[in-house]
C-alpha cells in the first residue's frame, strides 16, 4: 500500500506581505509562482532589530523592496543561503547591496550537468562571504542558529536550526507542499535518503520549508517522505523484474496517474533513484538500458 503524505496547501498567502509565522520568525513570499515552487519562495526574517534573512529568493525587484519594508527600521546583520537554486539565492546580490549585510552558505553551486539540466536551474553567481557547515553557529541579537549540512536536493544545502524555538528552517530538502525533486548530476538520491534520517534524528518540534506551509509534528511527516523513496525503488525493481528497461520506458507506468507535462520532472527523479541502485549493487546499467543486478 502507498504511503500517503498529507500536505497542507496553504491556501491563505499574498505576495509580499509580512507574516509572523512566531515570536522570533516572519515570512514574505515572493511571487514567483510555478511548478518546482508553489505559491513561490518564502523568505524568512529572524529575530527583531538585529535580523538574519534566509533564502533571498529571486531576483525580483517587488520581492527585496517587500523585504527591505518589513525590516525598515531595523538592522540586518546576516544573509543565510540554504542552496543555490534561482529561487533562492539571486537576490542576495540585491539585499546586500541595499544592507551590506554578508551572506553564509555551505559555498557555491557544487557541479553544473553536461546537458544544461538542472531542476529549478542553477545559481551559479553566488558565493558566499563566510563558508558554514555541519554544526556551525551562527548568532545574533537574541537567536542563535545552528547549520545541519543536508546534500541531496543540492549538494550544498543547508538546513538552519534556530535553537531557540526548536524550529527548523529546512530550504527545500523537506517542502511543504510536495516531494523535493531530485536531480542528477548535483542533487543526489543516496545522499538525500540519508539526509532526511538525519533531519528525521532531529528534535525540532517544528519545520520552515522555503516552499509551502509550516509543518508541524515532523517526524512522521519525514518518515513518510523517506518510505515513499523506498517505495519508488520498489516500483523500479518490479519494473525491472519484467525485464531491461529505458527511464523512458519506466515512467509513464511508474508515474500513470501523473500530468505527462510533468514527465521529465520524474524522469529526472527515476534517474537519481537508479544512479543510487547501481551504487549500491542492486541494478546494472548500459547505454542508458536498467536491468537488475544478475539479470
Amino acid at each position: 500500500m502507498a504511503t500517503q503524505i498529507t500536505y497542507n496547501r496553504e491556501l491563505n498567502f499574498e505576495y509580499g506581505r509580512v507574516d509572523a509565522l512566531s515570536p522570533l520568525v516572519r515570512r514574505v513570499i515572493a511571487n514567483n509562482p510555478s511548478g518546482f515552487t508553489f505559491h513561490g519562495t518564502g523568505t524568512y526574517i529572524i529575530g527583531h532589530n538585529q535580523v538574519a534573512i534566509i533564502d533571498p529568493g529571486p531576483d525580483l525587484g517587488e520581492h527585496v523592496d517587500a523585504l527591505l519594508d518589513a525590516v525598515r527600521g531595523e538592522t540586518v546583520s546576516h544573509i543565510l543561503v540554504t542552496h543555490t537554486h534561482n529561487d533562492h539565492s539571486p537576490a542576495v546580490r540585491a539585499l546586500q547591496a541595499a544592507t551590506g549585510a554578508p551572506s553564509y552558505s555551505y559555498g557555491p553551486h557544487g557541479t553544473r550537468s553536461e546537458d544544461g539540466v538542472s531542476e529549478g536551474g542553477a545559481d551559479y553567481d553566488f558565493s558566499p562571504d563566510h563558508l558554514i557547515g555541519d554544526g556551525d553557529i551562527v548568532t545574533g541579537n537574541g537567536w542563535s542558529i545552528e547549520a545541519l549540512h543536508t546534500p541531496g536536493h543540492c549538494s550544498n544545502h543547508l538546513c538552519f536550526d534556530l535553537r531557540e524555538e526548536s524550529a527548523l528552517l529546512c530550504g527545500d530538502h523537506v517542502m511543504g507542499w510536495s516531494t523535493s525533486i531530485v536531480s542528477p548530476p548535483d542533487g543526489h538520491m543516496g545522499s538525500y535518503m540519508a539526509s532526511l534520517e538525519k533531519v528525521g534524528r532531529h528534535n525540532a518540534a517544528r519545520y520552515y520549508p522555503t516552499h509551502g506551509a509550516p509543518i508541524d509534528d515532523p517526524k512522521p511527516y519525514v518518515k513518510a517522505l523517506l518510505a515513499h523513496r523506498h517505495e519508488r525503488e520498489d516500483q523500479i525493481i518490479v519494473e525491472l523484474g519484467a525485464g531491461p528497461a529505458t527511464i523512458e520506458d519506466m515512467v509513464p507506468r511508474m508515474y500513470s496517474d501523473v500530468d505527462p507535462n510533468l514527465y521529465t520532472a520524474a524522469a529526472r527523479s527515476v534517474l537519481a533513484h537508479l544512479i543510487h541502485m547501481v551504487d549500491t549493487g542492486r541494478v546494472q546499467v548500459d547505454r542508458d538500458v536498467y536491468r537488475l543486478m544478475g539479470g
